[in-house]
């Protein structure tokens, strides 16, 4: 006698297998969006007792700030991004010290006294969107890199990546990134 009641079962036995080949199908195929970030390593709290505070001539300092409706202002005055890291190279590449190996016996008034004392001052805005802080970041250092790429062609004579450890280092005290972030306005 058959009993018509039973109702056929599928086997869900490879079930388990099916399921962790999508899981790792999707994983693979996904695209995992990358986070922009910026790479600064931060300075060392000064050690009790000592006083770190040191007098800045305001002709070393170069200011840059982003206001709330993200336009650039360099001194006061609203600039283009597009113009930025060549005004930031204007001013640190001044060549104004007479120790410098790199001079060319002239000084700017807008320039810093030497790029060893220049100190890029960023302020921006509560409402500065993250994207135009990133890329005003970029910029400056984009400027620093051109000028330790022309440094090193014209004063060690070798192209940067091409550098021992010893010339980088040459290359970055020649131009040490200074970068001064003031508090938000």
């Amino acid at each position: 006698m058959r009993n018509s009641k039973l109702v056929p079962e599928v086997n869900a036995g490879s079930m388990a297998d099916i399921a962790f080949l999508l899981l790792i199908f999707f994983l693979v195929t996904a695209t995992i969006s990358s986070d922009e970030g910026i790479n600064r390593l931060l300075p060392r709290d000064c050690p009790p007792g000592m006083d770190c505070t040191s007098d800045v001539n305001e002709r070393n300092i170069l200011r840059i700030v982003i206001n709330n409706s993200d336009e650039v202002m360099m001194e006061n005055d609203i600039i283009p991004l597009a113009n930025l890291k060549d005004l930031t190279k204007s001013f640190l590449d001044n060549n104004g010290d007479e120790s410098c190996n790199y001079c060319h016996g002239f000084q700017d008034a807008k320039s810093s006294d030497n790029p060893k004392k220049a100190i890029v001052s960023l302020q921006n805005g509560q409402q500065t969107s993250y994207k135009t802080y990133v890329a005003v970041q970029n910029e400056i250092t984009k400027a620093y890199y051109e000028l330790r790429q022309s440094y090193s062609l014209n004063v060690i004579g070798k192209a940067s990546d091409r550098l021992t450890s010893t010339e980088e280092k040459q290359a970055r005290d020649a131009y040490p990134f200074i970068l001064s972030e003031a508090e938000t306005k």
